[in-house]
């Protein structure tokens, strides 16, 4: 129950404001202004025993401790590799940028773009941070990891060899804000190594907690330039690369000097007047800071010679930084992908800027409860977590003139830089929507009795998986899930949409026909008989804890709270064990949507948290549950259900404990999580 417990807390501090950029939770735990006055008052420089200078930090295989590669680092402060170190030198640009013996151009590519507009730098880099004034080898920056900002503390130490940084660096080699940007980026994913390869999108949310789109340039839609130029005007990140075939063309360099499975960033779209006609430009950054396009357009083509002196300095056509103007047309002929991240409302200050409204749910999938598989696999894909989204208002001006609501979808596997050390691979991972007829409530097989109205493009083993849909207005679920089922993980869903919508977590569907009507005609009447036989002289049963007939499973019958059951109440406790019975035996399996239909039609709307402790708590090691394991469970979930009604004075759904309540034995008091495990 730990991380079911964690999330519910981080759910309960969202709700609070903690995990905001301007309320970030502190990574390692470790207090910023604490630490840096720590050392100040005790004359020394921090060192980060979270994140040390050791071989451990570099890596784990080609930068582990016996790598060549690593022979011969030595952990350096800014102070030891020059005389006057600068944080941020005359404002931080993407020249500041230079790539070093890492493969994260993605995570530098992202930098890059995220120099553009002062208010994301601030954001990323806090200001106010140097090595002059109260100097303690300490510095912090904020990144957005999984849902929450957290705040992440640095020492200066940085990797060296030969006397200059190992990694990312600046031109010049004196400024040093880049370079420990990089130090905290690979600290939240366990080590430098971490962040080979990757996708520039990955950089962009985790700057900005932005949700990215992915554009195959190959079927470029009609109003791409101007979609960027937009996304562009509203501060959106963007980054392109060329796709390779195989590991031999890793960073080859094309004839027209492009560099292959390498991650730009685009940082400009521009109209021009070229011989009477308009031409389309992009700008591109290359992190390497060279090796440029030579075609048209490059720095010193023939084509600038045709454009005016005002436009060419507008533009900023030749610089000698790997930036470089070239002919949209050329851009979707020679790229292959296009990545655009979308900002949240609070990262947005334009008067042009369009708010999307973001929602966010957590979950796991677990295997046993939760890890369903995708819709190949009928017997266990409803068991997958489910939300519902309620769409009512259609968009505004809808780009084709049609009406309908435009929502982004992203699904976002937790921790997967992380578990490379691990030699974990991440999960394929995507999720399918489905239209809830008006017959069904709120969890079973009803989605298999119809198509998806849409999926994610396609099933892929990335961290997130995001597709945009344009929707009539109504009620869908989106079902999030892996490719095989039984996979443990943790992921992230989140939608933004243009108008607000209305959410429900973990909603699981059922049919309104399947809740059956419980009489007394079900019940049989053949209590007094068993009451007698199991009976003593006395006609009292008496409650010892044996097996699943504990103190617990009793109190939900008894009245007089004497730990016996009289003969009323053993007809209570009867009429309970028969109906259950029936309603096993009529689910004839032992699936965890069966697991999870039962519980409803019997009154429990149980959520994917809870059948996952119920799963730990109760299963075998095949996850499935025998009877008794089952009626004990079904009891308790009883009793705790009419304990929370009865504490939830307000019917508001949330009630409150305190400690010494939490730890009672009686259970009127108790935690409802507590006594289910």
């Amino acid at each position: 129950m730990t991380s079911t417990a964690d999330r519910v807390a981080r759910q309960q501090d969202r709700d609070q404001g903690i995990g905001t950029n301007q309320n970030a939770v502190k990574f390692c735990q470790q207090d910023y202004d604490a630490l840096r006055q720590q050392c100040l008052k005790r004359g020394r420089l921090f060192e980060d025993d979270c994140f040390p200078a050791e071989n451990k930090s570099l890596g784990y295989n080609e930068l582990g401790a016996c790598s060549s590669k690593t022979k011969g680092v030595l952990w350096k402060r800014p102070t030891e590799l020059c005389a006057d170190p600068k944080f941020i030198c005359d404002g931080a640009t993407r020249t500041d940028i230079c790539q070093g013996a890492l493969g994260d151009c993605w995570l530098l590519a992202a930098i890059a773009s995220l120099t553009l507009d002062q208010q994301f730098l601030d954001r990323v880099v806090p200001s106010g941070q140097s090595f002059t004034e109260d100097y303690a080898g300490i510095f912090h920056f904020q990144l957005w990891q999984y849902g929450e900002w957290v705040d992440v503390v640095v020492d200066d130490r940085l990797p060296t060899k030969d006397g200059k940084l190992l990694f990312v660096h600046s031109p010049e080699g004196s400024e040093f804000w880049s370079a420990l940007l990089e130090k905290a980026y690979a600290k939240v994913n366990g080590s430098y190594e971490a962040l080979t390869g990757g996708n520039t999108i990955e950089g962009f949310e985790d700057f900005t907690g932005g949700i990215a789109e992915s554009y195959d340039l190959s079927k470029a839609p009609p109003k791409l330039f101007q979609i960027m130029q937009k996304a562009l005007k509203l501060g959106s990140l963007m980054g392109c690369s060329i796709d390779i075939t195989s590991a031999y063309e890793t960073e080859a360099i094309t004839a027209l000097k492009l560099v292959k499975g390498h991650a730009y960033s685009v940082t400009g779209a521009e109209e021009v007047h070229y011989q009477g006609k308009v031409v389309q430009l992009v700008r591109i950054r290359n992190p390497w800071g060279q090796v440029e396009w030579t075609g048209p357009w490059s720095d010193e083509s023939n084509e600038w010679k045709c454009v005016s002196e005002d436009e060419k300095k507008r533009l900023d056509n030749v610089a000698e930084d790997g930036e470089f103007w070239m002919a949209f047309a050329d851009f979707t002929k020679q790229f292959s992908k296009l990545e655009i991240c979308n900002l949240t409302p609070d990262t947005l200050t334009s008067d042009e800027a369009h708010g999307w409204n973001p929602y966010q749910f957590e979950g796991m999938w677990r295997i046993g409860s939760t890890a369903g598989g995708c819709r190949n696999h009928s017997a266990t894909f409803p068991s997958n977590p489910q939300f519902v989204l309620r769409l009512e208002d259609v968009d505004d001006h809808p780009v084709d003139g049609k009406p309908g609501c435009t929502f982004l979808v992203g699904l976002m596997q937790k921790n997967g830089r992380q578990q490379r050390r691990l030699n974990r691979d991440l999960e394929t991972i995507g999720f399918a929507i489905y239209k809830i007829p008006d017959q069904v409530c709120i969890c079973t097989d009803v989605l298999l009795r119809q198509r998806a109205v849409a999926m994610s493009s396609n099933f892929i083993n990335t961290r997130e998986v995001c597709d945009r849909f344009k929707l009539p207005p109504g009620e869908y679920a989106i079902v999030p899930s892996t490719f095989q089922p039984h996979k443990n993980a943790s992921f992230v869903l989140r939608v933004f949409s243009e108008k607000n919508i209305a959410t429900s977590l973990d909603a699981h569907l059922v049919d309104k026909s399947e809740r059956p009507c419980f009489g007394h005609g079900m019940v049989l009447n053949s209590y007094y008989n068993v009451y007698l036989f199991f009976s003593p002289m006395e006609a009292e049963i008496h409650a010892k804890i044996e097996e699943h007939c504990d103190t617990v499973n009793l109190n939900i019958t008894q009245k007089d709270e004497n730990n016996t059951l009289g003969l009323v109440e053993f007809q209570v406790f009867w009429k309970k064990l028969q109906k259950y019975l029936v309603m096993i035996l009529r689910a004839g399996d032992t699936t965890n949507d069966s697991k999870r239909r039962l519980f409803f039609v019997l009154g429990f709307q149980v959520n994917s948290a809870v059948l996952q402790a119920i799963v730990n708590r109760y299963a075998d090691a095949q996850y499935a549950i025998d009877f008794d394991n089952f009626v004990g469970c079904l009891i308790k979930l009883e009793m705790l259900f009419k304990m929370f009604k009865s504490l939830d004075k307000g019917d508001s759904g949330k009630i409150e404990l305190d400690m010494q309540q939490v730890g009672e034995k009686r259970p009127t008091t108790s935690s409802l999580s507590a006594r289910l495990l």
